[in-house]
């Protein structure tokens, strides 16, 4: 017995072969000098990926991003320090996309240049006013109670170079010290409580291995509260530039608190004032004045596409997109306007919204050529609402280089070209 049922397959093959019939039909009808459309030979000719076999899975055993990717990797500029061991590249924004930032693309800021440790020489060693001073191996350290959270980690002189007016030309080299990933560590409240701390600990000296003896005071409500002692992101050991094998992630403060290649901590009852806090990480007003200890990174934003690396190349459908992030708390809000701040309108936030983490916003417009001037504005759970430039000068001036969260303008020409610009 026969089924008198079409398959769902056949049915579609017969419907386009009929769609295809009649669109020839209706084309002949409205033209008989309609020329054929030629042949796309990527499409009808076999190409070279095709023809051959490609590299066997021995070939890669640590895998890496494609040959035609080679151009997104980190950045620096050479003129910014007088030597690359004391120096920072940047994260390529403007190339990536969700809120996860590869572990090769994560910027790097060093002091002294990348330490190379064997992790079974390492040691992390607590003391001073605690009940038993400790030292700790990686292996003690992976025996703990571990926690897995996802934070950014933004350089306190990112956007430092922007403080008296638009500088750098790509959103890599205004926004690109800043990235975000997923650190899995063991609370440092969990080693604290090991040591036992004496009624009188205040303050933490965190010191790094590296030449540089890279060290930052740190307030003992932050320690206990949510500060991370890592050993792997992105679910893989820490990369030596980032630390390895172990680091301070000290979530919602500057990054130059998240010493890397940990190796010890000294509890006191006061700041050690060491240099990147007295000459460096301070905030110069107006005045002559300091602003010392913001160790916060407030909410803040950056249109990344379109921007100056990422020009606009199509009329039409666009989508801008960027990031935007708070130390304070999560990102509930992001404005986005296209002629300057005359109008705004709401992004869609799209991916995870996690508190102290980088969120994704996107605006889906039609451009027809005319010149845009794009800004991004943040609101965060606290309801601060990122400020412009001029606001931030006219409380703190233009001596400082760092905490420096002002909205960002971009520049669209009408050839779609982008640069870095302020407006009034």
């Amino acid at each position: 017995m026969t089924s008198s049922k079409t398959s769902p397959a056949l049915s579609r093959r017969r419907f386009l072969g009929a769609a295809t019939a009649a669109g020839a039909g209706l084309a002949a009808a409205g033209s008989a000098r309609a020329e054929a459309p030629k042949p796309d030979p990527l499409i009808t000719d076999v190409q070279d990926w095709n023809r051959y076999l490609g590299e066997g899975v021995d070939k890669r055993p640590y895998g890496t991003p494609s040959r035609f990717e080679k151009h997104v990797v980190r950045r620096d500029v050479s003129w910014l320090t007088a030597s690359p061991e004391s120096s920072v590249n940047f994260t390529p924004l403007h190339e990536l996309d969700g809120i996860i930032t590869p572990s090769g693309l994560c910027f790097e800021r060093h002091h002294g240049g990348i330490a190379d440790i064997d992790p079974a020489s390492h040691r992390l060693m607590i003391h001073g006013l605690v009940d038993k001073p400790l030292v700790f191996t990686m292996e003690d350290i992976k025996r703990m109670p571990r926690e897995n959270r996802v934070h950014f980690l933004e350089c306190a002189a990112n956007s430092g170079m922007e403080w008296r007016g638009a500088q750098l030309n790509g959103c890599q080299f205004t926004h690109g010290m800043v990235h975000n990933v997923m650190y899995t560590g063991v609370p440092l409240r969990v080693l604290l409580a090991e040591a036992g701390l004496k009624p009188n600990a205040k303050w933490l000296m965190l010191e790094g291995a590296d030449a540089s003896g890279m060290n930052r005071s740190l307030p003992v409500e932050k320690a206990l509260d949510d500060v991370l002692i890592a050993f792997a992101m992105n679910g893989e050991a820490l990369r030596p530039e980032q630390g390895y094998p172990l680091r301070a992630v000290i979530p919602g403060w500057e990054g130059n608190l998240w010493v890397k290649w940990l190796r010890r901590i000294e509890v006191g009852d006061m700041p050690w004032q060491a240099r990147e806090e007295t000459s460096k990480y301070t905030d110069l007003l107006a005045d002559g004045r300091s602003r010392r200890f913001t160790f916060f990174m407030d909410a803040k934003s950056v249109v990344t596409n379109p921007s100056p690396q990422a020009p606009l190349k199509h009329k039409g459908s666009n989508v801008l997109s960027g990031l935007a992030w708070s130390g304070r708390g999560t990102i509930k809000r992001v404005d986005v306007t296209l002629d300057g701040g005359r109008n705004w309108q709401h992004a869609r936030i799209d991916g995870p919204v996690l508190e102290k983490s980088l969120t994704r916003f996107y605006v889906d417009f039609d451009w027809n050529g005319q010149p845009l001037l794009i800004q991004s504005r943040a609101m965060d759970s606290t309801g601060y609402v990122q400020p412009t430039k001029e606001e931030l000068r006219k409380i703190r001036g233009t001596n400082s280089i760092y905490h420096n969260n002002g909205i960002q303008t971009w520049h669209v020409k009408a050839n779609g070209e982008t640069e870095n610009v302020e407006i009034g």
